[in-house]
């Protein structure tokens, strides 16, 4: 079942693709608007909100990877969704060091986007008042809550994308456990595999970017050699 509130933004050079996308995702319940380029995809942005951007990589002008980089670094709680037909492992890491919550290799079955973009959607946190003594978790000067799966600089909100406040869900329902990357693979609901679990270390990476305040010296979101990553709030 597809959000019928939703907005989609399809990128894609391909006038073909582009359309048949467009009616198949109209058709599955959504309402669909289409750039033609990354250019063309500033301007509709500029006047419209959207919950997400299915972007092909491969385009003229700005490539996918880079104009993903970019709207990342602008809106960090839009999710971003990958078409590629690079079918190696570095370019689909390529794509999520960018910011892509996932990517879709072609040619792809539209059933499988659709189940795609539904399971991006279903992470996506919303931003709501804190409640009166919320149960949450102190992370140095931030604060995390699991009710919510929101998280807190103070009274400003650090904005997660959808996989960073799905593998927030995941960690703080069992702090202090370590959690291999098999079982976080799992719990993201993505297939298994060693290119997923690469992935996987590339989204605790992005994520320790926001809760660390030395990165690569990580307190909050820890390494267990031999048994995957760890949430430990104070």
């Amino acid at each position: 079942m597809s959000d019928p509130d939703a907005h989609l933004l399809i990128v894609d050079d391909d006038e073909r693709i582009r359309g048949l996308l467009q009616k198949f995702l109209i058709r599955s319940g959504f309402l669909v608007s289409s750039a033609r380029d990354a250019a063309h995809a500033d301007r509709i942005l500029s006047g419209l909100d959207f919950d997400m951007v299915v972007l092909d990589v491969m385009m003229p002008g700005e490539d996918g990877v880079s104009y993903c980089r970019r709207l990342r670094e602008a809106r960090d709680d839009l999710p971003i969704l990958l078409l590629t037909a690079k079918g190696e492992t570095q370019d689909r890491i390529a794509g999520l060091e960018a910011g892509a919550d996932d990517y879709l290799p072609k040619p792809f079955e539209p059933k499988e986007l659709l189940l795609r973009i539904n399971s991006i959607l279903r992470r996506v946190p919303t931003q709501e008042a804190i409640d009166v003594a919320p149960k949450v978790l102190s992370l140095g000067q931030l604060r995390y809550d699991i009710e919510k799966g929101t998280m807190w600089n103070g009274d400003t909100p650090v904005r997660l994308t959808a996989t960073e406040a799905q593998l927030m869900r995941i960690f703080s329902a069992q702090p202090g456990e370590a959690l291999s990357r098999t079982k976080l693979v799992e719990d993201l609901g993505r297939d298994g595999g060693q290119a997923q679990e690469r992935a996987v270390d590339v989204q605790i990476t992005r994520l320790r970017r926001k809760l660390e305040v030395d990165p690569k010296q990580p307190r909050y979101l820890q390494t267990v050699r031999g048994a995957g990553y760890m949430l430990a709030p104070d």
